[in-house]
């Protein structure tokens, strides 16, 4: 039975195939003509095939070790460029992460020019994307996901605790209160945006609270919470969306709570994921500390709106 080639044959059958002699291989790999030459000729016995065909003092490529070729050829391409990718990221403290697109936008980018104050010589690099990285297949070094937290097999660490509540614009609200007072009577006049990848959807909450939908208002659905919460921004209706996210709207006025009785839902909502091995990264380690203290800041704002607001906080470790 064939074994695995090993590593070390595989680089002397590269170089070989490249070159097309075993002594232009030899001195690129600085070993004797004859180690390359008992390297290949250990791995045709362990494959069971010939590998080139030897005319006078040139060697070409028989089918098979065509196939090998390429495939070897591809696999170490592939090594050289992660090598000098990881080479330059480490040069220029260069830090690549992931980040959901309405998090990134208004949360994070905002804030960034603080890190790189503190950081000039850092290069950054953001992909405002809802697709999580695939670590073992990309140079990435983190991700800042929203969600539950269950990423198998990744470091998760959650960095912000999100705030769930219905908003509307003022004037939007004062619309809804000529039609009557309570929760359930401004609910059931208003137009509900639909933010269709937050944590807990309007058909959860209103069953939460006992209170129906009606089903004669036009819909609006966005896959973006930036988008839903522009529209409430707007006066099209009330988005059940994030604090985290409408925080600035929030504390100047152009949002406002639209049932502050019925409080809002605290849940761990952005998190710090990667493969644990990225934990012992340097700059991962400065990034993940400096995000983790503007969150708690973050933190202490909207808390200190929610008190002021008299909003009640429902804490959930599982929204569902």
């Amino acid at each position: 039975m064939s074994r695995d080639p090993s590593l070390n044959a595989m680089i002397y059958f590269e170089s070989v195939a490249r070159h097309g002699r075993v002594a232009r291989a030899a001195e690129e790999l600085h070993v004797s003509a004859s180690a390359v030459s008992q390297q290949i000729k250990q791995l045709e016995e362990n494959l069971g095939i010939s590998l080139f065909r030897r005319e006078k003092r040139q060697l070409s490529l028989t089918q098979e070790g065509e196939q090998l070729y390429m495939a070897a050829t591809s696999a170490f391409t592939a090594l050289r460029d992660a090598r000098k990718s990881i080479s330059r990221q480490r040069e220029s403290h260069q830090i690549i992460m992931r980040a959901s697109p309405s998090f990134a936008v208004r949360w994070l980018g905002p804030r960034l020019s603080r890190f790189i104050a503190e950081h000039p010589t850092w290069d950054f690099r953001v992909d405002a994307s809802p697709d999580p990285s695939n670590f073992e297949r990309e140079v990435v070094d983190l991700d800042l996901r929203y969600g539950r937290g269950n990423w198998p097999g990744l470091h998760s660490e959650a960095i912000v605790y999100d705030y769930l509540m219905p908003m509307c614009s003022p004037d939007y609200l004062v619309q809804l209160e000529d039609h009557g007072t309570s929760p359930e009577e401004r609910l059931t006049q208003a137009r509900l945006i639909d933010s269709v990848k937050t944590t807990m959807q309007w058909d959860n909450w209103l069953a939460r609270h006992r209170i129906q939908r009606r089903s004669d208002t036009s819909a609006l659905r966005f896959d973006r919470s930036s988008m839903a919460i522009q529209q409430a921004i707007n006066g099209l209706g009330v988005v059940l969306d994030s604090t985290t996210l409408a925080r600035d709207e929030l504390l100047d006025g152009t949002l406002v709570p639209l049932v502050p009785e019925l409080g809002a839902i605290r849940f761990p909502g952005y998190w710090i994921v990667s493969p644990a091995r990225h934990q012992s990264r340097r700059l991962v380690k400065v990034f993940s500390e400096w995000i983790k203290a503007e969150a708690q800041q973050h933190s202490r704002e909207v808390e200190k709106y929610l008190a002021q607001h008299k909003i009640a906080v429902i804490d959930e470790e599982a929204v569902v």
